[in-house]
């Protein structure tokens, strides 16, 4: 599969009619079946026929072909995909992970620091990881003060790293 964003995941059965818990990573839960036929890593190809919101990143989900509760549960973390050339363009100062993975980032003197590895949500807002060039990893807020540019055109993301005493404990400086 080409390059590909992962718009949910199932995350357990809902009821016995084959109804299956997703968490989302779209911007309203409902939209996952928006872009067409998602895909799993292995291949297989889903139709989203029917969706309900329960809470933020959270829908109630119905696949074409998936009508109990074994065939829902049998599905539980599969990830629910689509080829990147099939979203729309990010709108500005949005941008799908996928686009940021693989970016070199630099710091505001082009110091090269390492690369994009991932970007995590743990609950209290996005975190950009970064492998950094002498192989340790380096977690920081994705936020406009920590990365103020991001700049696709050039494959690269300015890191301003932080300089208080804790965030230098935690990258192991004295």
């Amino acid at each position: 599969m080409p390059r590909e964003v992962v718009l949910g995941v199932v995350i357990g059965a809902q009821g016995l009619s084959g109804e299956m818990k997703v968490k989302t990573f779209t911007e309203q839960p409902e939209n996952i079946g928006r872009y067409g036929p998602l895909q799993a890593r292995d291949g297989r190809e889903f139709e989203v026929v029917g969706t309900r919101t329960t809470k933020p990143g959270l829908a109630i989900v119905r696949l074409r072909g998936i009508s109990d509760r074994t065939a829902a549960e049998a599905l539980v973390g599969t990830e629910l995909c689509l080829p990147r050339d099939r979203l729309p363009a990010a709108g500005e100062d949005e941008f799908y992970h996928t686009d940021l993975v693989g970016l070199r980032a630099e710091d505001v003197e082009g110091r090269r620091l390492g690369e994009v590895r991932a970007i995590h949500n743990f609950g209290a807002g996005d975190v950009i990881e970064l492998a950094r060039e002498d192989g340790g990893a380096m977690f920081l807020p994705f936020t406009r003060e920590t990365v103020p540019n991001v700049d696709l055109a050039n494959d690269r993301i300015v890191i301003v790293e932080p300089q208080d005493d804790e965030a230098l404990a935690q990258r192991g400086v004295e």
